[in-house]
């Protein structure tokens, strides 16, 4: 099935190359942007100013082809894992995913920050953070990152899916 998605606008950052970024949004926690929607979609803000973060869908414009296997930024043995194990900006369908604290609306304009996302990127869609609902219970697996969740933080992107 063909699914066509439009872009509803643009998220504009400080990271204008996709080397040397953060690869998660903790690693951007300082980094701000900008996002600007599309007038026929700015009245879908109303009421978005309550929340203190967002999830941004957004799609990787600079990304190739995809690859099945990767060898993800935060591993530390360089294993090749499968895509769908990874947050690599090369999956078949090239949509990322990132929480980040808003910061205001205001008319057209969305100030975020905690930014892990390249200069002009299309943005698909918006859903607020809300904990009672995100929140999980029980036993959580972080499968293979387990042994390097806690240097993500600091972790930027290299040359690897360029």
């Amino acid at each position: 099935m063909k699914i066509d998605i439009e872009s509803i606008g643009t998220i504009f950052t400080e990271f204008k190359d996709r080397e040397n970024m953060p690869v998660q949004p903790c690693g951007g926690d300082k980094s701000i942007g900008k996002i600007v929607i599309k007038d026929e979609y700015k009245q879908g803000l109303k009421d978005l100013d309550g929340f203190s973060h967002i999830y941004l869908i957004y799609y990787f414009h600079k990304s190739k082809d995809y690859k099945l296997e990767v060898i993800p930024f935060n591993d530390k043995t360089n294993s090749k894992r499968g895509v769908f194990s990874t947050r690599t900006p090369i999956h078949p369908n090239k949509i990322g995913l990132s929480l980040v604290k808003l910061e205001s609306v205001k008319d057209n304009i969305i100030e975020i920050r905690g930014v892990d996302i390249l200069n002009e990127t299309p943005l698909i869609d918006i859903k607020p953070y809300i904990p009672n609902f995100d929140f999980v219970e029980g036993e959580i697996k972080s499968g293979w990152m387990n042994s390097s969740l806690d240097e993500v933080k600091n972790k930027k992107s290299d040359k690897r899916f360029l």
